[in-house]
């Protein structure tokens, strides 16, 4: 039974065996859970639909710090996450719809954009792009701070796309490049906010 959960959710690339925890959001109204690494802001699995299968996942790929445990323990851990998270203060951040991430720009500093660092390793994508590192470089951000999101997202949300045309390059291609790069079936929770942003004017 164990393996036939196993198979439905293959785990992440090089995130086997981490010590982490589970953690839970709805979209839509359908819950998922998945793992999360908290030493290093990671994810480390898929967004899992079934808490029998989580259980079984976490079992197999991931541990604690006192070891690897069976399901039946992480089982305890799966219904905490219905109950609370340790990623965010407010538990209104974990229920998202698709339909708002459509309809306009991600909030800076959210639950969401903090996600989607985690699913995508705090990578940045300026390598596939020139032209955008460049636009980084004149409005003055270090690209290694990941808070160059926010400042943009900020500058845009109060004088618009066309005043702020380099804040704007920056902050839509950075997330939709992470989109593009997600691992799994996180692209389940953040397409919708790509076609939002390729949508926006």
């Amino acid at each position: 039974m164990e393996q036939d959960l196993l198979e439905r959710f293959p785990p992440l690339p090089d995130r086997i065996g981490h010590v982490g925890g589970v953690e839970s959001l709805t979209l839509d109204g359908r819950r998922y859970y998945f793992g999360f690494d908290f030493t290093s802001d990671l994810v480390v699995s898929p967004l899992i639909d079934d808490p029998r299968a989580m259980a079984a996942f976490a079992s197999a790929y991931m541990r604690q710090r006192t070891g690897s445990h069976d399901a039946a323990h992480w089982d305890d851990l799966v219904a905490l996450a219905v109950e609370g998270t340790a990623l965010t203060g407010d538990d209104a951040d974990r229920a998202v719809v698709s339909a708002d991430l459509r309809g306009g720009l991600p909030a800076s500093g959210s639950h969401l954009l903090y996600l989607l660092g985690a699913a995508t390793g705090w990578e940045d994508w300026f390598d596939e792009a020139p032209e955008v590192r460049r636009a980084c470089k004149r409005l003055g951000f270090d690209e290694d701070d990941p808070e160059f999101v926010d400042h943009c997202l900020d500058a845009v949300r109060e004088h618009g796309t066309q005043a702020r045309p380099d804040e704007w390059t920056v902050a839509r291609f950075h997330l939709t490049a992470a989109v593009r790069h997600l691992p799994g079936n996180w692209d389940l929770l953040f397409a919708p906010l790509a076609e939002g942003l390729l949508n926006h004017r």
